[in-house]
């Protein structure tokens, strides 16, 4: 190349060809769609080559332009197909080498093309063209074109060179893109398939699962039983599973259930928190490092990928991950390979995955803050589990199940008084199985007596800390949907009880004037006083203490709803100190909150 022997060549171009190349490859590492990407590309090749124009067209099978991106914004999207001519299109398609040609004016390619009338008078304007290959074969092209004068130091050679490496960049991209949506629509199909099972389930009344390989589950309700059942089909599969459930419902166990109804059972079942390990630490702790491979790495480490390998393995909490580290969980989930920290040799491993969360993924990736890509992968089989609130028929099967385990492990011999199941069994337990387990563990550790009675429980004597936790959402009183209409989490919500007490009618009261007769008899007076109150809302008309001077209890100007609540509330909703405070039984409290029609707060 005799013309190019005459321009001055400085090492500055290696610079700036490096630093090109470094800002391409990190637009092709991003998360956008490949037409967005090959954009992204012409444009910096642009600024960096001070080229005139130029162009990518990514082909189909059947030789076709499917996708193209300009360097001039003018440009039609589909300007490129038409601006080059076809003849250079199918030379470096079939050739699969570079094509340089140092003047475009005096090429037959470019004789009468639209693409020559482009080009400034008078001036000389080289092109160049290389092959996109796609595991060996052009599967596009990418061209630009140079125009020659003083200013210009620059060889073709060089930007031959350059170009090819862009070209290599661009198709691994295309490769990567084409392996993802070949198996996004291969685990859309499994996913439908999988669903119409579960579907064909639903049609059936629930039955019974075989406890066999889950006997470790306590739970009879109907939520449980489902769940189980979805449970068992999901599991005959290598499908990766996606538990979503809120914070306490015990997506471990039902993970490992997952396991042990799988063919897998033999194998190992390997749990990870992704939430508890930071960013620096978790890609040892899932690829593990070789020896050497950074401070403190003093010997080699089995990832925990390889430990599951031939097994299921678990993360929880995936939900947290970075977003660095969400593209190369992304390879390992999609292709099954990984190299260890440090390492160059590239391990393979067979894992069947179960993830769990309790965030709303789909916002997650309306924010940007999780990948879509990465959301498709996981998102194959989503199982939800229930909260406690939604299976309350299993909260006293928990709690001696809880119980039991905490005598063996102590040593003691406690059991539960039917009033104490009963008033566990109406709280909300908005941290679920989690927060009953605690509460369990805390009553017997402080129960007095062999039997554990209402007065041993926190709630009864009014130190909860969870309803001082839960106090700003009693406000939110209402009912849940299912589980499988609304995948996303729902808010915690205090619940009615699901068995209200059928009506009492209150005693015959006694006469006003005997009850305040004897004013040492407080206890009188004051039920005295209450009864002419519930008499009073019953006709609704305003209570008016008939003997203020002897009653015990204060009366403000409020209305008797307001009364009601004001006491409840000061007593975290506990009946029975409410009633106290305002002097009335627990029997005429009751029947003025449902003649009020105030819903109970639970906790």
């Amino acid at each position: 190349m005799a013309a190019t022997d005459k321009v001055l060549y400085t090492p500055a171009y290696k610079d700036v060809a490096l630093a090109g190349v470094y800002e391409i490859s990190k637009i092709l590492t991003g998360a956008q769609s490949l037409d967005r990407t090959l954009g992204a590309v012409i444009a910096v090749l642009s600024s960096f080559m001070q080229m005139r124009r130029g162009f990518i067209l990514a082909l189909d099978d059947d030789g076709e332009p499917e996708i193209t991106a300009s360097s001039d914004a003018s440009t039609k999207p589909n300007g490129a197909k038409t601006l080059l001519p076809q003849k250079v299109i199918d030379h470096i398609v079939a050739t699969g080498v570079p094509l340089v040609i140092e003047d475009i004016a005096s090429h037959p390619y470019f004789t009468g093309t639209a693409y020559r009338h482009l080009l400034p008078p008078m001036t000389k304007v080289s092109f160049l063209g290389v092959p996109i290959k796609v595991d060996g074969v052009s599967r596009g092209t990418l061209t630009v074109d140079r125009e020659w004068n003083n200013k210009l130091d620059f060889r073709l050679e060089d930007d031959v060179r350059m170009l090819t490496m862009v070209a290599n960049l661009v198709g691994q991209a295309m490769r990567m893109h084409a392996l993802i949506a070949r198996d996004r629509d291969r685990l859309i199909k499994e996913q439908h398939r999988l669903e119409k099972e579960l579907t064909d389930v639903r049609h059936h009344a629930p039955k019974p699962t075989p406890r066999g390989k889950s006997d470790f589950i306590v739970g009879e309700s109907p939520a449980i039983r489902t769940l189980l059942q979805r449970i068992e089909i999901a599991a005959r599969s290598n499908a990766t599973v996606l538990l979503r459930g809120e914070t306490g419902t015990g997506k471990e166990l039902f993970a490992r259930a997952i396991h042990e109804n799988s063919p897998r059972a033999k194998g190992p079942f390997v749990k990870v928190n992704c939430a508890a390990l930071p960013e620096s630490v978790i890609e040892s702790e899932l690829f593990g490092h070789e020896k050497g491979s950074f401070t403190g790495a003093v010997n080699q480490r089995i990832g925990r990928f390889e430990l599951a390998n031939g097994g299921t393995l678990f993360l929880d909490e995936i939900g947290e991950i970075s977003a660095s580290f969400q593209a190369k969980l992304l390879r390992v989930l999609q292709e099954g390979e990984f190299e260890r920290v440090g390492g160059t040799k590239t391990l393979k491993v067979d894992v069947r995955i179960v993830c769990a969360t309790n965030r709303n993924l789909e916002e997650a990736v309306a924010r940007g803050d999780f990948r879509a890509d990465l959301y498709y992968r996981i998102n194959v089989v989503t199982l939800v589990t229930p909260p406690l609130r939604e299976r309350p028929g299993d909260i006293v099967l928990l709690a001696k199940k809880f119980l039991d385990q905490f005598a063996q492990e102590n040593g003691v011999d406690h059991a539960f008084s039917e009033r104490a199941l009963e008033i566990i069994e109406n709280c909300a337990f908005p941290g679920n199985v989690r927060e009953l387990e605690n509460c369990v563990r805390r009553t017997a550790t402080l129960a007095v007596g062999h039997e554990i009675v209402e007065s041993d429980l926190a709630c009864w004597q009014g130190c909860c800390l969870s309803s001082t936790l839960w106090k700003g959402h009693n406000n939110l009183v209402g009912v849940h949907p299912h589980p499988q209409a609304q995948p996303t989490m729902p808010p915690v919500t205090a619940q009615p009880r699901p068995k209200a007490p059928a009506a009492v009618a209150p005693a015959a009261l006694p006469p006003v004037s005997e009850a305040f007769a004897a004013p040492t008899n407080v206890e009188a007076a004051a039920s005295a006083c209450a009864d002419h109150a519930l008499e009073a809302m019953e006709r609704g008309l305003p209570h008016e203490c008939p003997a203020p001077d002897n009653c015990p209890v204060v009366h403000p100007t409020k209305s008797e709803r307001e009364r009601l609540i004001e006491a409840l509330d000061k007593t975290g909703w506990v009946q029975a100190k409410a009633a106290r405070l305002l002097g009335l039984t627990p029997r005429q409290i009751g029947y003025a909150l449902r003649k009020q029609n105030i819903d109970i707060k639970r906790f």
